[in-house]
């Protein structure tokens, strides 16, 4: 019988519109700093919705040489930043490394949203000339960045992108942690990137209906479950996790943040955009996730949700939440996208971050803006509210939900 090995997490990288490293990032949630603001990215003059969770003072050209910069689309810059900072944080020796053992499993809902933009909007006012640039197909697919990190680094291993629109870093997660333990790879470089605020970008989801239209207060217009909210707010980076196979991770003696040990995933099978009205779908997966941890509902002391800020989507994940975790008096519940903004396809990564860095404070941060809850969300959910607070974690659970009723939960435990 197939012996499944242990994965731990061993290194972190973050690029947000609330902090540009994991440093950052984390500070920024614990004291409940929202990330919204007027977009600066293009004039949003015919726009209904005017604001997003931008990052804030990135220059590609930090990181990037000018000829680098002109082949690679936004997504793909944040998820090299993040990356090389959780490679970093890892602490891998290269030159010892068995790169033939090491993968990139990426996400991204997207890829290159702003490029694709670009070039169409220049062929149609070039007069349907066709002159695209070279670059065009690799700038917009969306498993360059996969590629390019493990080109830059020379990681032989395993290697794809997923695409489950805003379950996709999630599902690049669970992959990678599957890979690991089946034998397949001795560490992966997971996560995923967005970069989807562009006149397509928000055109678009406001077309949908999806976003924010608080244009007065920007800050405070991401409110997950409360009774006033009106959509989620855009936002943009990338989040990176190291995922490692316990043993090897020991033997060369890594800081281990916490160990990944269930996953799932699941479809609504209902609608093309709307979550199921009862949260069937997120039910199945967050069972799926603590079927294959071999634990049970009681256990989990923290939830990180999806909780986007739309008035479906936030009362069915809390309707699914109360069905599976009622009882369950030591958990605490919170939406860090009331600071991050929905960076898409990238929620997933920042938000395992948030899951795992938790584990490792014993803090929950808090869900931000939410002045009146719902009276429809079931009674009984600890929600933090207001401001983050002290809680021993030791396991912690993050969701992600996505366009299509894709869903994935992951669950993390306190290293032991």
């Amino acid at each position: 019988m197939l012996q499944l090995k242990r994965v731990v997490v061993t290194g972190l990288g973050a690029l947000t519109p609330i902090g540009n490293n994991l440093a950052e990032f984390w500070k920024s949630l614990v004291e409940g700093k929202s990330g919204a603001a007027p977009i600066t990215k293009f004039d949003t003059t015919h726009f209904k919705t005017k604001f997003a969770c931008e990052l804030k003072g990135y220059d590609p050209l930090q990181h990037f040489e000018k000829p680098e910069v002109r082949k690679m689309d936004a997504y793909t810059q944040y998820a090299f930043v993040a990356a090389d900072e959780a490679l970093k944080d890892a602490g891998f020796d290269l030159e010892k490394l068995n790169k033939d053992k090491v993968g990139v499993i990426w996400g991204s809902g997207n890829g290159g949203f702003f490029t694709f933009q670009e070039q169409v909007t220049d062929y149609v006012e070039g007069g349907k000339i066709p002159r695209f640039n070279p670059f065009f197909i690799p700038k917009t697919i969306a498993d360059i960045a996969s590629g390019m990190i493990s080109i830059k680094h020379g990681f032989r291993g395993v290697n794809f992108t997923t695409v489950s629109a805003c379950a996709s870093s999630n599902s690049a997660l669970v992959d990678a942690f599957n890979y690991i333990r089946l034998g397949k790879a001795v560490a992966i470089v997971t996560g995923g990137s967005e970069a989807p605020i562009c006149e397509a970008g928000i055109g678009g989801f406001n077309a949908c209906k999806a976003l924010s239209t608080r244009n007065d207060s920007p800050e405070t217009a991401s409110r997950p479950f409360d009774v006033e909210r009106d959509g989620f707010v855009m936002g943009e980076g990338a989040g990176c996790l190291i995922l490692e196979e316990y043993e090897h991770a020991k033997a060369r003696g890594a800081k281990i943040y916490a160990e990944l040990v269930g996953g799932g995933m699941s479809a609504d099978a209902y609608h093309l955009t709307g979550t199921h009205p009862e949260g069937e779908g997120a039910v199945l997966g967050m069972q799926a996730a603590l079927e294959d941890a071999g634990i049970q509902a009681s256990d989990i002391d923290y939830l990180n949700t999806h909780a986007t800020s739309t008035p479906l989507g936030d009362l069915s994940e809390m309707k699914a939440t109360a069905t599976l975790f009622s009882g369950n008096s030591n958990l605490r519940i919170s939406a860090t996208k009331s600071m991050t903004g929905h960076l898409l396809g990238g929620a997933g990564a920042i938000e395992a971050i948030a899951a795992v860095m938790a584990i490792k404070e014993n803090m929950v941060p808090a869900t931000i803006n939410t002045k009146e809850l719902d009276p429809n969300i079931p009674q009984g959910l600890n929600i933090v509210i207001g401001k983050s607070v002290s809680h021993s974690i030791r396991y912690a659970m993050s969701n992600t939900f996505g366009f299509g009723g894709h869903n994935a939960t992951a669950i993390f435990k306190k290293y032991e």
